[in-house]
């Protein structure tokens, strides 16, 4: 009996060896294979933040973040954030990038939202011209001129602009959350200085219309300009008529016949005349 207890209790020392033994090598285990978490201060948006928004102190938070896993242009205090105004939305709980914010001089509103070398330019539209109000802050047109070109006697339409930002549509800077039309008499569009002076021309000079685009589509065609005669095939009714009078050698035609040439853009006839 004494013999048998003996036994039972060296097997569950053994066991309880066994355990702690097993229980050692995988905390070892665990702690060779698990990463060095080592944490430091970043800024998240505390709330929704809206394009052309200055940035207050309550629109921030700092928290504690593992290092290895942040982007390069975080921001580790709230600092040099505040009083920027913001690019591009930053949802609540999203890091803080240096790439989302104006310069620090640059301020807040439309202004912070102008790149250098670019210029903002508005332009008059109704519902029309602004496709029914679906010109909206973030999209991007084409833009339309009809005038009528010096010399020319009929109005034609050329593609001015091509892939053209919308930077505000009347005094929002924000489109709507669901996508809904925003109606304004005025479009505000980010161009280079250059278009901007043909923008400010055409305003003046001809008819502006906005042609709404995929934002995904970036390629520029090269499209005719279009006038009534290539919209309506033929020959313009406004053409001018040109009479050439022909001469023919005496064998042609008896003594006092003549032939008249009508020319009329640039179709030609020929109508034979007795004298």
């Amino acid at each position: 009996m004494e013999h048998k207890k003996r036994l039972l209790l060296i097997g569950a020392l053994a066991l309880a060896f066994g355990a702690l033994s097993s229980l050692h090598i995988y905390k070892r285990l665990q702690a060779g294979l698990a990463p060095s978490r080592n944490e430091v201060d970043v800024v998240i948006a505390a709330d929704d933040i809206q394009v052309g928004a200055k940035i207050g102190d309550h629109d921030l938070k700092v928290v504690k973040y593992p290092a290895q896993d942040l982007p390069s242009n975080v921001f580790h205090t709230s600092t040099p954030v505040l009083g920027r105004g913001a690019i591009l939305p930053i949802r609540r709980g999203e890091f803080v990038l240096a790439d989302q914010l104006a310069g620090e001089n640059g301020g807040a509103g439309l202004p912070a939202l102008i790149a250098s070398g670019m210029r903002a330019v508005a332009v008059r539209v109704n519902d029309v011209t602004s496709v029914n109000g679906f010109a909206v802050p973030g999209a991007r047109v084409d833009v339309l001129a009809t005038g009528n070109v010096t010399g020319a006697e009929e109005p034609s339409t050329i593609t001015l602009l091509q892939n053209v930002a919308v930077l505000a549509s009347g005094q929002k800077i924000e489109r709507s959350a669901t996508g809904e039309p925003q109606n304004a008499t005025v479009v505000t569009l980010l161009v280079p200085l250059e278009d901007a002076e043909k923008l400010a021309l055409a305003t003046q000079e001809a008819h502006i219309q906005l042609v709404l685009r995929n934002p995904l589509d970036t390629k520029r065609e090269k499209p005719a300009i279009v006038g009534k005669t290539t919209l309506f095939g033929g020959v313009s009714p406004k053409s001018p008529l040109k009479l050439v009078r022909t001469k023919h050698a005496p064998t042609e035609h008896p003594q006092g016949e003549i032939d008249i040439e009508l020319l009329r853009g640039t179709q030609k006839e020929t109508i034979h005349f007795k004298q």
